[in-house]
């Protein structure tokens, strides 16, 4: 347990990854929470009057073992969980709750800030020292440090259940995608498939000692099943066992969890003095309140639904024209549209997949990490890494000082999540004059190699590469005092502009040229797919908008609105869906349950945000078009304004500072095609 309460004595202070064991984590959870409320008491007891230094400062940088202990066990519970490792997050959870409660409802503790607080315009303090002022000061009265006792109680009671639901609600989503698998013996239901899925489908049958083939819930099986079979029936079947994830009635099923978690949420807002969820959330995010992120959802939605029905119209006529379906249904969206994608554009992934080989296209965001930034990735072999696939780097500037370690783990396995995420191991700040550098992880889920082929992604996979490698950016590049303020902890709307802005590269030929190069033969993609690539990237934009779009209403409509009345998860969805919807509902299916980012992740109140940043996003590409899509003095306006500044200043004064105005949505609907 020791190894966790201290220290590492490792290269670099990584983590220790090989040297725990499952065991370890209670104690020493327990360890560093009693370690973490030692550094708390000291601050209070300090007979010296309140300042900035011995009060602020000195609470940013307590917990640090904490931090880290917990930066590492939540990291693996994601990346490489299994079930004594949920029931160890299950027994955490709510002491790791209570400990933050026992801070933010801590009085002594609140009249130490709050007397900083009220001299703050008399100590001369730096942007970055002002914020953080202003951070921990809110962090305290709006997590209830100005309630009376009951309240403050109440609110412990709402926190304490909240982090329970949350985690059982993912481990159930988990579940659900884990117990299902199509097997398929009969060779002629994999017409339309792609080799490459066939020999993973049929490795993994193998791996289980089946005969035939075995499909499951997990995107790198599903998303290939659902673009290519052309069996009808089986990617229904494929379809309803996704969308009925959580939504079956069984010891998994997330309905009553969902309400509860809303209601939860409305009720601690209420207790906390806001009107809902949102308006407490929204407060300290660039959007600044409900009203202003629905007009924002509506607004785009004016403009994409038009285009929508025109791209459904043309997809139902297609669909009737080649296979005489009458009523195109969901699991008909991703099969119809490639294949009118294909016939428009000439174009598919099977074509395009064998240009990008994994560890070429993570070289070419190396480089062009290189390009504008001046970084250099190093593969090394002498730090621990939590799982055999992982390979981990040293990143180092162009004097080659260290800037980051970062960890790369892109294969699905159980126990590991769907979708892909950055995260990090250890955080960036600088103290006594060390500036500690950060160890930041991306993690997805991609095609394993086979037998016969590497790892070859889709230009879809390529773009999420490129996305989290931007959020890693974000994390590696970080430069303030404060860990609090630290790399990727700023407005949630604004967390998204790094990570969406690096996608752009993926279709500029300048950049292409640089990691799309056949797998076999060396040749860089021919010319004509990167323009078509570029021509279909608006293919189908307006009814992809208004998806996204969907997914933000529903977050606005559970949150910002009293949940209270809600009785049954479905209907409420399908009501909120209303104005976005172009097929027909599937009554098995429920997404509410199984919609992770806002029920388990962050995202609540925040779903909007994806569009929030790509109008930042399209806005920031269109100055690096305009100079040239390497060019240093606008990477490094980047770098320094936007990649380096954490949270230490307002997002929209960064931003204008990087781009000497505030962001126009036209370079958006014009990259769109929706203008």
């Amino acid at each position: 347990m020791k190894i966790l309460t201290q220290h590492f004595n490792t290269k670099h202070n990584t983590a220790p990854f090989s040297q725990i064991k499952l065991s370890d984590y209670q104690p020493a959870f327990i360890e560093n929470i009693a370690a973490a409320k030692a550094e708390i008491d000291a601050i209070i007891n300090n007979s010296d009057a309140p300042t900035f230094e011995n009060t602020i400062e000195t609470l940013d940088f307590s917990g640090n073992a904490l931090d880290r202990l917990s930066s590492i066990f939540f990291n693996l519970n994601s990346a490489e969980t299994c079930e004594e490792m949920q029931k160890i997050a299950q027994e955490v959870s709510p002491l790791l709750t209570e400990f933050s409660n026992d801070i933010t409802l801590n009085e002594d503790l609140f009249k130490r800030i709050k007397t900083v607080y009220d001299q703050k315009d008399t100590l001369n303090l730096s942007p970055e020292q002002a914020t953080l002022l202003d951070k921990k000061f809110k962090g305290f009265s709006r997590n209830g440090a100005l309630l009376s006792e009951d309240k403050k109680l109440k609110l412990r009671e709402i926190d304490t259940e909240l982090a329970k639901l949350k985690l059982t609600y993912g481990e159930n989503v988990l579940a659900e995608t884990n117990n299902y698998q199509l097997h398929i013996t009969n060779e002629s239901d994999l017409k339309g498939l792609p080799e490459g899925t066939i020999e993973a489908a049929r490795s993994l049958a193998k791996s289980k000692e089946l005969e035939g083939w075995i499909f499951t819930l997990d995107f790198p099986s599903y998303i290939p099943f659902l673009t290519y079979a052309d069996n009808r029936e089986l990617r229904k079947e494929m379809a309803i066992a996704a969308g009925k994830k959580a939504f079956q009635n069984n010891e998994f099923d997330n309905q009553e969890i969902t309400l509860k978690i809303a209601k939860l949420r409305f009720e601690r807002a209420n207790v906390l003095g806001y009107a809902t969820h949102s308006h407490f959330v929204l407060e300290e995010r660039m959007a600044q309140n409900p009203d202003k992120v629905k007009s924002f959802l509506n607004d785009l939605l004016a403009k994409a639904k038009p285009a929508a029905q025109r791209e459904f119209a043309e997809l139902t006529a297609f669909a009737k024209e080649l296979d005489g379906i009458d009523h195109l249904e969901k699991w008909d969206g991703a099969y119809y549209s490639e294949k009118l994608k294909q016939k428009l554009f000439n174009l598919d992934d099977e074509k395009l997949k064998p240009y990008f080989q994994l560890e070429k296209v993570l070289e070419g965001a190396f480089t062009i990490a290189n390009k504008l930034f001046g970084l250099t990735f190093t593969e090394i072999f002498d730090i621990d890494k939590y799982h055999e696939e992982v390979t981990t780097y040293e990143v180092k500037d162009e004097f080659g000082e260290l800037v980051a370690i970062f960890y790369a783990d892109f294969f699905p396995r159980k126990g590991k999540r769907n979708g892909a995420w950055m995260t990090s191991f250890k955080s960036q700040s600088i103290k006594d004059g060390v500036n500690e550098r950060p160890h930041i992880s991306n993690v997805c889920n991609f095609t394993k190699p086979t037998e016969t082929k590497p790892s070859l992604l889709t230009f879809n996979e390529v773009t999420t590469l490129f996305h989290e490698f931007g959020h890693g950016l974000h994390g590696m590049l970080a430069n303030t005092t404060y860990p609090s303020l630290s790399g990727t902890s700023v407005y949630w709307d604004f967390v998204e502009l790094p990570s969406q802005v690096m996608e752009n590269w993926c279709y500029e030929p300048e950049a292409l040229a640089l990691f799309a190069k056949h797998y076999e033969t060396g040749e860089i993609i021919p010319q004509e797919y990167v323009e078509k690539i570029k021509e279909s990237a608006s293919f189908q934009e307006g009814m992809a908008t208004l998806r996204q779009l969907s997914f933000g209403i529903l977050d606005m409509a559970f949150h910002s609105n009293n949940p209270t009345e809600i009785t049954d998860v479905k209907a409420f969805e399908k009501t909120a869906f209303e104005g976005t919807t172009l097929y027909p509902d599937v009554a098995e299916n429920c997404m509410s349950v199984s919609f992770s980012h806002i029920f388990q992740g962050g995202y609540s109140s925040g779903y909007y945000s994806y569009k929030w940043a790509e109008v930042l996003d399209a806005d920031a590409f269109a100055y690096f078009q305009e100079k040239g899509i390497f060019n240093k003095e606008v990477a490094t306006k980047f770098k320094e304004n936007v990649l380096s500044k954490g949270g230490t200043e307002l997002p929209m004064e960064l931003y204008k500072r990087f781009r000497g105005q505030e962001p126009k949505p036209e370079a958006l609907l014009k990259r769109a095609g929706l203008i």
